[in-house]
């Protein structure tokens, strides 16, 4: 980065993300053609998070880390977007993946039209180890993709795959504190209020699914957060303040994850449904991960049957499966 203001401002909040941190880091440092500095906020990690991000910044300028005492994704972000000093601010999550071209493209479409509040791409979904399981597509037009927003709430696919204008960003409020989970839905509906969204259409961004991660751990913790959206959302299309609404409601916060159902093993079947359907035998792993999580599961049971009949089959046109 040269001693100018950079062009883009990359925010990340990173919690105990040792595992995946550093390629994650690497893919965005490795982004070419456009000036950018990579803010990073460390929210009281208790692994060898802190280690990596010095080592990194060691290294390259272009990082600005700050660490906080641990007090959830949303509040990290806030303080990150803050510090942001780019007209637009791309997001990264510390365990996904940016794509070679990722921020120049995303930013050539902001410059080319000053209606978009925010931009987004294609994006693939990664199991734990990298398998690829799924690729999101978006409409190629911003009254197509803002449309599917306001509209059917079918957003951005991945929460770090999004690149905003900074000053959309503050005219709406940013990131509200109050949304411990969900705070990228919440952001992105007030967004399309004062912009269109629109997409790159190619997969730009590798966002990673796992059964330990919030959506695996705690989704049924985040179904008020969705409903209060929704209420949100339908206040303001029909031109009321969603003040009221947002002071009076009553959400879970943190919550504890001894104290929630797991939906682990929701995931793990879901991660093995996508390989199955890929032909992929990691595909087995998962499947009974989420039986010895869950036994009382006939559609895992069912599909792990097939799937140890088809590795049969399998073995023999596929050597992968053995």
């Amino acid at each position: 980065m040269t001693g100018q203001t950079p062009e883009v401002s990359v925010v990340m909040g990173v919690f105990n993300d040792e595992r995946y941190l550093r390629a994650s880091l690497q893919s965005v440092l490795a982004q070419e053609g456009i000036d950018f500095e990579f803010i990073i906020v460390d929210d009281g990690s208790v692994d060898g998070t802190a280690e990596i991000l010095a080592e990194f910044a060691r290294c390259d300028a272009r990082l600005r880390v700050f660490t906080r005492p641990n007090e959830g994704l949303t509040r990290a972000l806030i303080w990150g977007c803050e510090q942001a000093r780019g007209c637009f601010i791309a997001r990264q999550d510390a365990d996904d993946l940016s794509m070679p071209g990722r921020l120049v493209a995303q930013a050539e479409l902001l410059r080319a039209d000053k209606e978009l509040s925010f931009v987004s791409s294609w994006a693939e979904m990664m199991g734990p180890d990298d398998e690829p399981l799924m690729l999101h597509t978006r409409p190629g037009t911003a009254i197509e993709a803002t449309e599917l927003l306001m509209r059917r709430r079918s957003g951005p696919p991945g929460h770090g795959s999004v690149m905003m204008r900074r000053d959309a960003y503050q005219r709406v409020g940013g990131y509200r504190a109050k949304f411990y989970y969900a705070q990228d839905s919440d952001l992105w509906l007030r967004l399309g209020m004062v912009g269109r969204l629109n997409y790159v259409q190619r997969a730009l961004y590798r966002y990673r699914i796992t059964a330990e991660s919030i959506s695996g751990r705690l989704h049924a913790h985040k179904l008020p957060y969705a409903d209060l959206i929704n209420q949100l959302h339908r206040a303001r299309m029909r031109g009321e303040d969603d003040t009221p609404i947002l002071e009076a409601a009553e959400l879970p916060g943190r919550g504890n994850p001894a104290e929630v159902p797991s939906s682990a093993h929701l995931t793990n079947y879901f991660i093995g449904r996508c390989l199955f359907a890929r032909r992929d035998p990691r595909a087995r792993r998962y499947l009974r991960a989420s039986i010895a999580a869950n036994p009382r599961q006939p559609r895992a049971w069912l599909l792990w049957s097939l799937t140890e009949c088809m590795a049969l089959l399998w073995s023999v046109r596929e050597p992968n499966w053995r």
